[in-house]
C-alpha cells in the first residue's frame, strides 16, 4: 500500500517546521518525488484547508511553508472532575478495605 504524497509532503515540513516552497520542492525531488508545478500547488492548498500549514509569500517567486502548532486547551471543569474521581475512588476504596 502505497502512502498518499500528501502525507509525504506533510511529513518534510513537519521535519523542516518551516522553509520555502522552493526548498520543499528541491527535498522532495532529492527523495525521488517528481510532481508537476500544479500538482504540488494542489497538495500545499489542501494541507492549508486542512489546517496543518501555513502558506505566505515572502517575495514574488517564493512562499514561506509553516507547520500549524495547536496547543490543546486544558478544560478547567474536566481537570476538577478528574480530582473528584481520584478522591471518591480512593474513598470507596478505602471503605471497602476497612468493611473487610
Amino acid at each position: 500500500m502505497a502512502i498518499p504524497i500528501r502525507n509525504t509532503v506533510f511529513d518534510k515540513i513537519t521535519e523542516a517546521g518551516s522553509l520555502t516552497d522552493v526548498e520543499l520542492y528541491k527535498a522532495l525531488t532529492k527523495n525521488e518525488f517528481i510532481l508537476p508545478e500544479d500538482k504540488f500547488n494542489k497538495i500545499l492548498l489542501d494541507l492549508e484547508i486542512l489546517g496543518l500549514i501555513k502558506v505566505a509569500w515572502i517575495t514574488k517567486e517564493e512562499r514561506r511553508i509553516e507547520v500549524i502548532v495547536v496547543e490543546k486547551e486544558v478544560d478547567k471543569v474536566e481537570e476538577q472532575v478528574k480530582e473528584i474521581w481520584k478522591v471518591i475512588m480512593k474513598l470507596v476504596s478505602q471503605a471497602l478495605t476497612n468493611s473487610s
